[in-house]
């Protein structure tokens, strides 16, 4: 199920979406440092964060709503896509609709679907050929993982998942497991 699924509180989601007609919707640094700050101002004070990673025509989230939502859910993605729409349609002077409708979501309701879908998402750069290695590639938070900077997703909670920080390097140098994310809708 995509799309359609209701997003609620308490639940883990795999949030995907890509440019309409295969747009780019990051052109340049500055587009991909807006979005985040965006990303900041709207998603990070309501959901908890996982993973994530940008790449030029796409993205991919791991979030958890958090449940003293003010607002429905998809509000607040929609506030997201919104204002970087309008914000990126007027520095690549283009009008209309960036984002395809509706956001694509799946639902995370078992833990090896969540480690597969972490180490998925930071090497979905490796995967479509930008990078050879997720560490390679700075806009996703692998980097994050690697790093005791302070950050804004729940590191802890990842971490401890994969068992460690040494196991979660690890995992994401193996061969990602198609066959489970097929299983779960992830890829037809």
């Amino acid at each position: 199920m995509q799309g359609t699924l209701p997003i609620e509180p308490g639940k883990y989601y795999h949030i995907f979406n890509q440019g309409v007609s295969g747009t780019n919707l990051f052109a340049d640094a500055k587009n991909y440092e807006y979005f985040l700050h965006l990303y900041n101002k709207y998603i990070n004070p309501n959901f908890t964060t996982f993973a994530w990673c940008l790449m030029p025509n796409h993205f991919h989230l791991l979030i958890r709503v958090n449940d003293n939502l003010q607002k429905p859910p998809h509000q607040y993605f929609s506030n997201l896509f919104n204002a970087y729409t309008q914000a990126f349609n007027k520095w690549h002077k283009r009008r209309g609709t960036l984002f395809q409708r509706p956001f694509k979501r799946r639902l995370v309701a078992d833990e090896k679907y969540f480690r597969t879908l972490v180490v998925y998402i930071h090497n979905n750069p490796v995967h479509h050929r930008f990078v050879s290695d997720a560490i390679e590639w700075g806009w996703s938070s692998y980097l994050s993982y690697l790093s005791n900077k302070p950050t804004k997703l729940d590191r802890a909670t990842v971490i401890d998942w994969f068992g460690g920080k040494n196991n979660l390097e690890y995992m994401h140098q193996q061969a990602i497991d198609f066959e489970l994310l097929k299983l779960f809708g992830e890829l037809e």
